[in-house]
Formats: structure tokens, C-alpha cells, sequence
């Protein structure tokens, strides 16, 4: 069992991450915006599909954990197909040793 600390560390991190992926969301919205008056470049239209991706991709997690036992199996199912986390997540489990 984890002790207090490592736990708090935990929840911290994942806040963290969480921030993260809201600031995207953010920037996603705001593109989305500027694209109805003007065309997107290359970059920020890959920005958008990257985060709309990333949007998709937590709708069936989401789904997955909103079902009876979702929350004991959500652990496990992100073991088996780590892509279904979205990339803000994925970015610092690749830092970790």
C-alpha cells in the first residue's frame, strides 16, 4: 500500500496533467474559432486533429469507467491499450524510468 506522500505525489501529478490537457483543449478551441474566419496553416490544423483525437479517445474510457466494475478494470484496460489515454498523460509515463 502507498503511503500518504506517494499518494498525495500522485494526485498532484495527475492535477498536473490534467491542467495540461485543459490548456490544450483550450488552444483547440481557440483554433477552431479562428478557422471559421480564416484558413488554418499546417501546423495548427495538425494541432487540431491531434487534439480532437485526443478528445475522441477518452470517450470510450470514459464509458469504460462509467460501467459496474469500470473502476477496478479502467487500470487494467490502460495496460493493455495505453493509447486510450490522452497524450498529455502518454508524454510523462515516456519521462519516467
Amino acid at each position: 500500500m502507498k503511503t500518504k506522500e506517494e499518494l498525495t505525489d500522485l494526485v498532484n501529478k495527475n492535477k498536473q496533467l490534467l491542467i495540461q490537457e485543459l490548456r490544450e483543449s483550450k488552444e483547440l478551441l481557440k483554433l477552431l474559432r479562428k478557422s471559421t474566419h480564416q484558413k488554418l496553416n499546417d501546423d495548427e490544423r495538425l494541432k487540431v486533429k491531434n487534439q480532437l483525437f485526443d478528445i475522441f479517445k477518452g470517450i470510450p474510457a470514459f464509458a469504460v469507467f462509467m460501467l459496474p466494475g469500470g473502476l477496478l478494470s479502467f487500470p487494467l484496460l490502460i495496460k493493455l491499450i495505453p493509447n486510450l489515454l490522452p497524450s498529455a498523460f502518454r508524454e510523462d509515463d515516456k519521462k519516467e524510468p
